[in-house]
């Protein structure tokens, strides 16, 4: 069973639709104690790191995730969710949970980002942000469970303005190119994180969201 952390801050009705569609066993909970007996955990979110993690320390969610995965559950960031997994956001200047090392920056606080913005600013393919569309993933970590039956340069859709930028680079499993290399998911012991949305990128995304719903426990 997936518990999905509802904390006023996620993506919650794609995601319900993309379970759904798979016929797989869910919750949606707004209180920890709610999903006390998910063996799975979803952690979803859009929009501002300072809100999401106010409100998840108010709901008791921060402990519960920390817990959960202290104790090996196999847990999923997408997108927001995925960024505030690490230990800081320049989003407000927030701290978050810090259950991976590293920082989240804004695309134009990472050096080499500007210098691309410079190269392409009369380029009619102008990186503009947030960065928002489809494009493709190269893995770092070619047998990375979430990706299982997932063809390298598949198309994958994002919509973000802050970039992973993470201590060890090697809890990035896959990379996208938008001017920079561009961390797209992570993958440190049971915790995966998605910078994309794979509740929105169609067939492959969906295999992602039942690849993770398969994980051995």
């Amino acid at each position: 069973m997936i518990g999905v952390i509802d904390y006023k801050a996620g993506n919650i009705q794609s995601v319900r639709h993309a379970l759904d569609s798979l016929k797989i066993a869910y919750i949606v909970a707004e209180k920890p104690q709610e999903l006390q007996q998910a063996d799975r955990i979803m952690f979803p979110g859009v929009g501002n790191a300072a809100y999401a993690m106010a409100n998840v320390r108010k709901t008791g969610f921060d402990s519960f995730i920390k817990d959960k995965a202290a104790q090996g559950v196999p847990l999923l960031g997408i997108c927001l969710g995925s960024q505030i997994l690490f230990d800081y956001s320049e989003e407000d200047d927030t701290d978050c949970l810090g259950l991976l090392r590293g920082t989240i920056k804004h695309f134009t606080n990472i050096p080499s980002f500007k210098t691309a913005m410079q190269k392409t600013a009369t380029d009619k393919a102008d990186l503009k942000i947030p960065h928002m569309g489809w494009n493709d993933i190269t893995y770092t970590e070619p047998n990375c469970p979430l990706f299982e039956g997932i063809p390298e340069e598949t198309d994958m859709y994002f919509v973000h303005s802050y970039v992973i930028q993470p201590q060890d680079v090697s809890a990035v499993c896959a990379y996208t190119a938008y001017g920079i290399q561009v961390p797209a998911a992570i993958h440190v012991k049971n915790i995966y994180a998605c910078q994309f949305h794979p509740e929105k990128s169609g067939i492959r995304g969906l295999r992602i969201l039942r690849n993770f719903a398969e994980l051995k426990v």
